[in-house]
């Protein structure tokens, strides 16, 4: 461990000049030092919550800029312009839309049938016109979710300015200046360390190292990186682009697909699609204008409408429009989605890893009892532990409860030492100039504590472990108050002419003195929540700094299945394997180091599991990161809400279920309709291949098919698209897909082509064509229909009514005689058109029977 010392660039601050000096009994006496040391947690696990705080001085003499300088920095143009980018802006939301390479081909088809065909035959590039406008609606609507969240979320650093310090946006931070850090903080600018008080950063985000880094004044610090241990503050030296982050980020957009199979796997169908539909479209065009030498503008307008539906046009928009409106409907729950995958990824969740503090448990604890140990005297313990408490300005849960507790008790001894708590060592320290007060002091005046984990601070054979034990068992946490006598822990408290309280040594000669017990606070809606992932079969697992035997029986207490086997994490197997074996075989872990936390999330992906964790703390980010999904609460570290793709800003993990249900909604949903447009696709495709080797027209118009795709596709598929669906995202998206979609538009093209057939060798005369169209389109809808009722189950009443509706309405088109001529459909005779449901009901049967064969012969998984 390395020893360090406090730190403070300016020297010892002159008496007086702290805020507070001469202040009346129960404020900090005027001659001691404030210190910046982080909060003291002797649980384990560092969970800084930072609440708006009112403007305060500073604690050392750096006072910042002033006013003056900074107008004068913002008149220079020297300010943090970065936009925060949660979102696409409108143009890129418009372009994205509007600018497809599918959208193009039809514009220029659409172009050319205004000039060969009616009206009728142009409806298609009217669906695509509304299409695209219901695309950039809900993006539009998605933005307005995500950019007023962001602000919510928004990281709000303290900037020292005219002596006093203050939160302020980080777009407001100008070149200069003087920016405060604390436990958590994330570092926004670059700059320059000017004081530090054991001060650690994590620049593991930026250069991959994996240990924390300690800084001294003059060191360099750079925007990305986060405060592990200590505080301190520095100068900007790099602001808006110029700063590291900003430009490793300036390509970067939260709002984005990027990295998400159903994405990728929607562009890898799209890229074979072209690939057919290119030259079977060139074999269509000479069929049709060069072989059969029909009318031209007839000719045309049939070869168009062979080439429209083999697009698949509104897949890509109905995705797009998937996750927009899961993007509001997560907004309204105050869900911050930093990375739109993060929703489709949830839904691949089978295991999910909780951090307990501020996840299981509320953020806040209070002191139900403190017990002394070897005779201490109580009131004396009182007062050392409402001085621990109160030399942090910014307190985590668990000291905010001692402080509670021991505010008006405190000893106001001036704080001569502190040693910042380590998630690794789990214990913190302080020395105070007591000048040998109750006999506990040193020749130098000074008396050195600890307060950290019992199990770690004492022997195992230590009597005290058993009581621990016994309230652990009871979900309590418990700390230790241990004293460090005099020569254990160097003459300074710290490092200097000894060994220093973060040494084995302190640790290992400090006597034991109180015990302090405090009540963890339950989440109400944390029992439903496990509840719910174990009816869907996603594995939690409970992973905290604390001690096992604590969290498990928290974790107990919530209902969680196997809480009763918990498993000490310093006797986890370091390598890998091992290590999973443990985590498929327990379900609560205590001890775990933030290194451990990590490498326990890659243990569960070796085993190639889908991992999401959650957090609050610094001691989290690490994890976070690596995970699948990483899941922060809004009141967690700056550092843990920027490395998360879902931050809950409500801090409610009750929301977490809604977040899961959005997902698999989303990927389920589109799966089944993808089915239904990539069947269309097949078809089309097919149908195209044998009219040009039969040598015949193409049996449809553009206007028929309009029809067809808005009744069994368009229609049917928006509603899909967004109805419930509880079940799990399962992996090979375009496998899952085209093993049911080639299949049917094979049987479907071939019952179509097959009626055609008979319905050339059946009608003669001038309108024959018209008659043979009927008939195919009335065995191709049939077909089709059948399509849509398998991918509508599991029926549902709603599910029945959009199916039965969508048949009544082709019912209509056919019995009114005007919609008979806008649609260019009129069934002739009886002969052809029961043939025609014959063949469609022969197909349907083959439909049935070959999902059912695929569903066991190419299982999806």
């Amino acid at each position: 461990m390395t020893q360090r010392a406090k730190i403070n660039a300016d020297g010892p601050e002159p008496p007086g000049s702290r805020p507070g000096a001469g202040a009346p009994p129960g404020s900090r006496p005027s001659g001691a030092p404030a210190p910046t040391t982080p909060a003291i947690d002797a649980g384990a696990e560092l969970d800084p919550v930072h609440p708006m705080t009112p403007p305060r001085r500073p604690a050392g003499r750096h006072t910042g800029l002033t006013a003056a300088e900074v107008a004068a920095h913002v008149a220079r143009g020297e300010v943090n312009d970065v936009p925060v980018r949660s979102s696409r802006s409108t143009t890129e939301i418009v372009r994205a839309n509007v600018f497809t390479r599918f959208n193009a081909i039809i514009g220029v088809l659409w172009v050319i049938m205004f000039f060969v065909a009616p009206i009728q035959d142009t409806l298609f590039g009217f669906v695509i016109i509304a299409n695209t406008g219901i695309g950039i609606i809900q993006e539009l609507r998605a933005k307005k979710t995500l950019d007023g969240l962001a602000v919510i979320g928004e990281a709000r650093p303290t900037v020292r300015r005219d002596g006093v310090a203050a939160e302020i946006s980080t777009s407001g931070i100008v070149l200069g200046d003087l920016i405060e850090l604390g436990p958590g903080d994330k570092v926004v600018v670059d700059g320059v360390v000017a004081e530090a008080d054991s001060l650690e950063i994590d620049e593991s985000l930026l250069t991959g190292e994996a240990d924390p880094v300690l800084k001294r004044p003059g060191d360099p610090v750079m925007s990305g990186s986060f405060v592990v241990v200590g505080g301190g503050a520095f100068h900007a030296t790099k602001v808006g682009r110029d700063a590291y982050a900003a430009q490793l980020a300036e390509e970067a957009s939260r709002f984005t697909l990027v990295d998400s199979e159903l994405r990728n796997g929607i562009s890898t169908i799209l890229k074979y699609v072209t690939w057919m539909m290119i030259p079977t479209a060139i074999g269509l065009i000479l069929s049709q204008l060069v072989v059969k030498q029909n009318d031209f503008k007839n000719s045309i307008a049939r070869t168009v409408g062979g080439i429209v539906p083999m697009i698949p046009e509104g897949l890509v928009l109905l995705t797009s429009v998937a996750f927009a409106i899961g993007v509001v409907r997560l907004g309204r729950l105050k869900v911050l989605v930093q990375e739109l995958p993060a929703i489709e990824g949830l839904a691949r969740v089978d295991v999910v890893c909780l951090d307990k503090t501020g996840t299981l448990t509320e953020g806040g604890m209070d002191v139900s009892e403190l017990r002394p140990l070897g005779g201490a005297d109580v009131s004396y313990v009182r007062q050392v532990l409402g001085a621990i408490g109160e030399s942090d300005p910014r307190p985590n849960p668990s000291l905010q409860a001692i402080i509670d507790a021991y505010r008006g008790e405190r000893g106001r001894w001036p704080v001569a030492a502190a040693l910042p708590f380590s998630s690794v060592r789990k214990y913190s320290g302080a020395a105070f100039e007591e000048n040998g007060a109750a006999g506990t002091g040193s020749g130098d005046g000074l008396s050195r504590w600890l307060l950290g984990a019992p199990d770690v601070l004492l022997p195992a054979d230590d009597p005290a472990l058993a009581e621990v034990d016994h309230l652990n068992r009871q979900g309590m946490r418990v700390l230790l108050l241990a004293h460090v006598p005099p020569g254990a822990g160097g003459t300074d408290g710290v490092s200097t002419g000894g060994p220093g309280l973060d040494s084995p040594e302190a640790a290992s000669a400090a006597r034991a003195t109180a015990l302090v017990v405090l009540e963890q606070r339950l989440r109400p809606d944390a029992a439903d929540t496990l509840t719910y992932f174990a009816d869907q079969d996603v594995a939690a697992k409970v992973i905290s700094g604390d001690n096992a035997v604590s969290v498990g029986a928290v974790a107990g207490k919530l209902g969680l299945s196997g809480a009763e086997r918990t498993v000490d994490a310093r006797h986890l197997p370091a390598e890998r394997e091992g290590m999973a074996d443990a985590l498929d075989a327990g379900a609560v872990f205590g001890r775990v180091t933030p290194q451990q936390k990590r490498d326990m999330v890659g243990a569960l992906q070796s085993r190639g599991h889908t991992v999401a964790m959650t957090g609050d703390g610094v001691n989290d980010v690490l994890a976070l990161k690596d995970a699948d999904i990483g899941v922060s609460m809004g009141s967690g570290s700056e550092a843990t809400r920027a490395v998360a793709q879902i931050v809950l800003l409500n801090n409610s993990f009750a929301t977490l279920p809604s977040v899961v249900a959005e997902g698999r909604r989303v990927i389920g949903n589109i799966t089944r309709v993808a089915t239904l447009f990539l069947t269309k696709t097949v078809y089309s495709v097919l149908l195209a291949i044998l009219v040009a080797c039969f040598q015949v027209e193409y049996p449809f118009l553009p206007r028929h098919l309009t029809l067809l795709s808005t009744l069994t596709i368009g229609i049917p598929a928006f509603f899909l698209a967004l109805a419930p669906n509880k079940e799990r995202a399962q992996p090979h998206f375009v496998r899952r897909v085209m093993r049911y979609a080639v299949p049917s538009g094979i049987i479907a093209a071939i019952a179509t082509f097959a009626t055609y057939l008979l319905a050339r060798h059946s009608y003669n005369g001038s309108d024959s064509l018209g008659a043979e169209t009927s008939a195919a389109t009335l065995t191709l809808f049939l077909v089709s229909m059948w399509v849509l009722a398998i991918v509508a189950r599991p029926y549902t009443w709603w599910r029945i009514c959009l199916v039965v509706s969508m048949g009544l309405a082709f019912l209509v088109v056919l019995a009114v005689p005007a919609l008979q001529h806008f649609f260019a459909l009129k069934l002739v005779g009886t002969t052809v058109p029961w043939a025609a449901v014959g063949i469609a009901v022969v197909a349907s049967v083959a439909l049935e029977m070959c999902w059912r064969w695929v569903g066991r012969r190419f299982p999806a998984s």
